[in-house]
C-alpha cells in the first residue's frame, strides 16, 4: 500500500520554490517506496515546467492528462500544457487545450489570459485585448490578465494612463515579480518618464537577468534617454 508521506519531502521542496531540490527528490525515488507513478509524474511535471525545461515538463503532464484520473489536476495540467504549447509555438495544441478548458469552466480569467498571450504571440492584438478584457470580465484581481493589459496597450501605444493604472495594480499584487516591474517600466518608457522606467526595469533585471526582454528594454531606455 502506498505511504501517503513518501512524497512529502519532494513537495515540501516544491512549495518552498526550491524547484532543483524537489526534481532531484522525485527522480531519486523508486518504485519500491510505494509512491503512485501519476502522482510522481504530476509533480515531476511541475518542477520541469517551473525551470522552463519545457519539452521534460510535457512528457510528464501528458501523463497525467491522458491517464484521466484526478479531473481537477488534469485540469490543472491542461492549463500548463496549454501555456508550454504557446511558448513553443504550438498554437493550435494550446488554443485546443484552452477550449477545452473553456468547456470544462476551469479558472475562466487564467484560460482567457492564456488565449490572450496565444493570441498576442499569433500578432493578433485585437483578440489579445479582448481576451484579457474577458479575463478581467471573470477576476478584475487576476495579475496576469492585468499585467498583459497594461504591457499591449503600451505596445500599441494605446491608452497610456490606462495601460500604466493596470500595471500599478499587478505590481501591487504581485511586486516581486519580474514581468510586472518589466512590463510598468515599459509603459513609463512608453510615457517618456525614463527614470521611472529604469527604476521599475533594473528592479525586473536583478530578479531575472536572463531575460532578453528586460534586456533589451533598458536599452532602450537609456538610449532614448540619453537623446534628452
Amino acid at each position: 500500500m502506498p505511504d501517503s508521506n513518501v512524497l512529502s519531502q519532494g513537495i515540501e521542496f516544491y512549495n518552498q520554490k526550491k524547484y532543483s531540490d524537489a526534481l532531484t527528490f522525485f527522480l531519486a525515488l523508486s518504485s519500491e517506496t510505494g509512491a503512485d507513478s501519476l502522482d510522481v509524474a504530476y509533480y515531476l511535471g511541475l518542477c520541469y515546467a517551473k525551470l522552463s525545461r519545457y519539452e521534460d515538463s510535457l512528457l510528464y503532464l501528458e501523463q497525467v492528462v491522458t491517464a484521466g484520473k484526478d479531473e481537477e489536476r488534469v485540469l490543472q495540467c491542461r492549463l500548463i500544457l496549454a501555456v508550454i504549447y504557446s511558448l513553443s509555438g504550438r498554437k493550435r495544441l494550446a488554443a485546443f487545450e484552452l477550449n477545452k478548458l473553456l468547456e470544462a469552466e476551469y479558472k475562466p480569467a487564467s484560460v482567457y489570459a492564456a488565449l490572450a498571450f496565444v493570441a498576442w504571440e499569433q500578432s493578433d492584438t485585437k483578440k489579445c485585448l479582448d481576451y484579457y478584457e474577458k479575463s478581467l470580465d471573470a477576476d478584475p484581481e487576476n495579475v496576469t490578465a492585468l499585467n498583459g493589459m497594461g504591457y499591449v496597450l503600451a505596445c500599441e501605444d494605446k491608452d497610456l494612463t490606462k495601460a500604466l493604472s493596470f500595471c500599478k495594480k499587478a505590481v501591487k499584487a504581485s511586486p516581486n515579480s519580474a514581468a510586472c516591474l518589466d512590463s510598468l517600466g515599459w509603459v513609463y518608457y512608453k510615457l517618456g518618464l525614463y527614470d521611472d522606467a529604469k527604476k521599475y526595469l533594473e528592479m525586473a533585471e536583478a530578479i531575472d537577468g536572463n531575460s532578453e526582454e528586460i534586456a533589451n528594454h533598458i536599452k532602450s531606455v537609456v538610449l532614448d534617454g540619453d537623446k534628452r
